[in-house]
């Protein structure tokens, strides 16, 4: 692949910032199963940081970076002492016992803290492109102008300046133009990037891609995504298979999911008011998907801001 395919790819994407904060570890924890529907880049600026994901382990050190793609569970671990062990269902309404919000970073403290930043990088503002890509987690390191722009986020995040929204959008698009020149200069995972290349512009995908957005709540079955995309009932869950490595209902399944933490979060509707929303007309059939994907019943993540401290 060229610079003109990786431009077309950067091009696909839809650049939402979500939220900074620099915390302070109170204890030693590892959060068992931890996972979220948004992408994190973790600073590390005192003490130590490792995860586990799919039976590898990353170490990060003061000054590195993890990257932690949304939708992918891990357990994670803060701090090097005897940690103790949460499973992520029951982080939410301990975490005030390990982890306490600062105002600012402190990279030469004695205590244990960290930064980061979450964000969304979409296809075509619809799907998840490093859950897309199937993309693990992994640490940054020796990358001075990834490092300088997350702390630029961080910085303008806690402003309050003119046109800090603004200024917010220009860096966390930066930073995941910054995210993408890692992978390619380290070459990490570019067998993905080459793999999926072309499903950037194919129509038919797209086609599905927007229709599936436009439409969480209401009939998405083989027949409507075939009408939409032109092509036979009977090929198109086969289709999209091939051309993403995706079953269409797991898709699906993931899009409803992603758009229900983003209600619970940021609405009072009712748990079944947004089941339907997003296409489940069995509320406790919701649930059980709900709690088999994030390991949290829906009520408890309504109570996050996001996993890591409100």
């Amino acid at each position: 692949m060229g610079t003109k395919e990786y431009d077309q790819i950067i091009e696909s994407l839809t650049v939402t910032f979500i939220k900074a904060r620099h915390i302070q570890l109170l204890q030693s924890l590892s959060i068992e199963n931890f996972h979220d529907v948004e992408n994190f880049l973790v600073l590390l600026n005192s003490g130590q940081i490792a995860c586990i994901q799919e039976g590898r382990q990353h170490t990060v050190a003061a000054g590195e970076i993890l990257f932690i793609p949304g939708g992918q569970p891990m357990t994670i671990t803060y701090g090097e002492d005897n940690p103790v062990i949460l499973h992520n269902n029951y982080f939410p309404s301990r975490r005030w016992q390990y982890f306490q919000a600062m105002h600012a970073p402190a990279f030469t403290a004695q205590f244990e803290n960290f930064s980061y930043v979450t964000f969304n990088a979409k296809v075509f503002n619809t799907a998840n492109f490093f859950a897309y890509l199937g993309i693990p987690a992994f640490v940054i390191k020796d990358n001075e102008r990834l490092s300088a722009t997350l702390k630029n986020v961080l910085i303008e995040s806690r402003a309050e300046a003119v046109g800090g929204n603004r200024m917010l959008k220009v860096y966390t698009e930066q930073l995941v133009i910054e995210l993408v020149r890692h992978l390619i200069d380290k070459n990490l995972f570019i067998e993905k990037l080459a793999a999926h290349s072309n499903h950037f512009k194919d129509p038919r995908l797209i086609s599905i891609f927007n229709y599936v957005q436009e439409n969480l709540h209401g009939d998405l079955s083989n027949r409507i995504l075939a009408t939409v995309a032109h092509l036979a009932e009977d090929y198109a869950g086969q289709y999209f298979k091939m051309r993403t490595g995706v079953n269409t209902q797991d898709y699906i399944e993931y899009q409803r999911m992603e758009q229900a933490v983003k209600l619970l979060r940021t609405t009072q509707k009712s748990i079944r008011g947004i089941a339907k929303a997003v296409g489940f007309r069995d509320t406790a059939y919701f649930c059980r998907r709900f709690k088999m994907k994030f390991g949290i019943p829906a009520g408890k993540m309504r109570s996050w801001e996001t996993v890591m401290g409100g």
